[in-house]
């Protein structure tokens, strides 16, 4: 973390080469290749700009990051930023962040063994879940899901003596997925796009399934907006793996507001510059696409960012795209 504060207090506003550090997420997850993939890509112009990808513990972190300075552009769930903006909880004030693009839709992910009884939200009560990184959008969405089902968080001891609920604990993807192989968790839960690596690589080792979610995007939809689709996850995403339903989220690019049009500007211009080796770092870069990628409201489009777009000869509404 002192490493991206130093690059973004050495960042210069209008001389190159530009400097950026981006906070991305936790190892084996998507942000966490998105990110690094792009610090990667951008390699090949050293006269002209240098990322370096700083691993977080993702949404929930990167947007009070951003707001700080202490990384100059981080990925995000949509609906996160969208409580960054509004200084809603767990923000405690609205946050400067602004959006580069939207990039593609996440999908959660309630992953247990596929001897497991667990069918739906509900049958996990009595077990031990993880619930994603503290910090992360994952968590955010895992906490919405329990109380959506009526599952209470409690201690091991209040499980003991007979109260009714899941014992949570919190860990980054990487370990959720060594906890549930070890048998130390009985399911996890997790918001990525598809795939992400460290379900497969657990897929491979060890039998899982994936719990179906449909049936809560309506309630969420109705409890915190308009950012939560229907979403399938196709059978052989992930190994012997059948297919489901489950809670889309858009992921965006944010960066502060306060970053020069002409910065935030380049940054855009070099996603999609980049977009050919983000593909093969990750299949979700094929969504990159200029005519969504405006479409980040309420979350709103960095001035800069909206110059590019406009070069590009893409539609951009300033009122509402």
């Amino acid at each position: 973390m002192l490493l991206g504060a130093l690059l973004t207090g050495s960042l210069p506003p209008h001389e190159n080469p530009l400097q950026l550090s981006v906070g991305t997420g936790g190892e084996g997850g998507v942000y966490f290749d998105y990110g690094f993939g792009l610090a990667s890509a951008v390699l090949a112009r050293p006269d002209e700009t240098e990322i370096v990808a700083i691993p977080t513990a993702a949404s929930v972190e990167n947007n009070r990051l951003v707001a700080t300075g202490s990384v100059d552009a981080a990925f995000t769930l949509a609906d996160v930023a969208a409580l960054a903006v509004a200084g809603e909880p767990p923000f405690d004030a609205p946050l400067p962040v602004t959006a580069i693009a939207r990039l593609y839709d996440n999908h959660t992910h309630l992953v247990v063994r596929a001897d497991a009884p667990h069918t739906e939200i509900a049958d996990l009560e009595g077990g031990t879940v993880s619930l994603g990184a503290s910090g992360s959008g994952t968590e955010m969405m895992a906490e919405r899901l329990l109380a959506l089902a009526g599952l209470d968080e409690i201690t091991k001891a209040e499980r003991t003596a007979g109260a009714a609920g899941v014992v949570p604990i919190r860990l980054p993807i990487g370990e959720s997925a060594r906890a549930l192989e070890e048998g130390r968790v009985d399911a996890f839960f997790w918001s990525g796009g598809l795939p992400t690596r460290a379900v497969a690589d657990l897929a491979a080792r060890t039998p899982i399934r994936l719990v179906d979610l449909a049936e809560f995007v309506p309630p969420l939809v109705a409890e915190y907006g308009e950012f939560f689709t229907e979403m399938p996850v196709p059978a052989g995403t992930y190994e012997d793996v059948a297919a489901v339903r489950t809670i889309g989220v858009p992921s965006l690019l944010v960066v502060n507001g306060s970053m020069p049009d002409e910065v935030a500007g380049d940054l855009t211009r070099l996603l999609f510059e980049s977009r050919s080796d983000l593909v093969g770092v990750h299949p979700v870069a094929l969504h990159l696409n200029p005519r969504s990628a405006i479409a980040t409201l309420p979350v709103p489009l960095h001035p800069g960012a909206a110059a590019y777009y406009r070069s590009m000869k893409y539609a951009y509404d300033t009122s509402g795209a």
